[in-house]
């Protein structure tokens, strides 16, 4: 099975990359299934429903979110029909699920959604979470025969960590949430594929999204700032992971870049 996963799309470049080549990136690299992380969809803080609607149309099969995920208010209104998910580790009783599985023809994709404590809003333990939600996958689903985790943190060491911890017991542990593509993929000796962040889809032409002269002024001064999306080209990132048939074990990971 080959299962491509797209980093943190933000705002219109971000989508209008998705819509151009994505299709293009389907096809070159043969892949079965796509997740995409979409909490930066809509103007770089959450996801209305039409730019979810725009991501499924142009091939995004499921959806990811992050500490954004209540930034758009439009979320409420189908976070529970959708293929999207949110963080597992949020409070109980919260809207929408934090895992799904998914029936392909290529068989089952069971994705996980987590969010990190290290510099980041309250939330349950991520590990213990982890462990929370294979045991569901197992006993409601009869398993999967990939298991893809975005860990949606800030501090490496924590994303480093959740990888060894579910080494063996996933096809893949993919970092989101910094926005900038690292060069640590690999797969672990027990199968797991890794990656400290898959990167971001938008443009280059801001700070991480944002629109430069506002971040500088921010940092310059250290006065608080609205930030609005920064325009300009675009470059999709994420990684193309390879799993072996009849097992969760992850045989590849490829870093990607495509530039509008």
């Amino acid at each position: 099975m080959r299962i491509l996963f797209i980093g943190d799309i933000f705002g219109v470049p971000g989508r209008r990359i998705i819509e151009n080549k994505l299709d293009e990136v389907r096809e070159q690299y043969k892949i079965d299934f796509c997740i995409a992380n979409a909490e930066n969809a809509s103007h770089g803080r959450g996801m209305s429903m039409s730019a979810a609607d725009t991501l499924y149309g142009a091939g995004v099969d499921f959806i990811t979110m992050g500490n954004h995920t209540w930034g758009n208010g439009d979320l409420l209104n189908f976070i529970d029909d959708y293929p999207v998910i949110r963080p597992a580790n949020y409070s109980e009783g919260l809207p929408g699920r934090g895992f799904d599985v998914v029936d392909t023809l290529f068989g089952k994709i069971a994705i996980i959604n987590l969010l990190g404590r290290v510099s980041m809003e309250p939330c349950d333990n991520p590990f213990i979470c982890a462990d929370k939600c294979l045991e569901s996958i197992e006993k409601e689903y009869g398993g999967a025969d990939a298991i893809i985790v975005d860990f949606h943190a800030e501090a490496t060491s924590e994303k480093i960590a959740m990888a060894y911890y579910l080494e063996g017991r996933v096809s893949a542990v993919i970092g989101t949430h910094t926005h900038v593509q690292t060069a640590d993929d690999t797969v672990l000796p027990g199968g797991t594929a890794y990656i400290t962040d898959a990167g971001m889809t938008g443009t280059r032409a801001g700070v991480i999204g944002m629109k430069r002269a506002q971040v500088l002024e921010k940092f310059i001064t250290g006065m608080p700032k609205r930030f609005e999306p920064a325009e300009g080209k675009a470059i999709m990132c994420g990684v193309v992971i390879e799993t072996e048939g009849g097992s969760l074990k992850a045989v590849s990971i490829e870093k990607i870049q495509i530039s509008e």
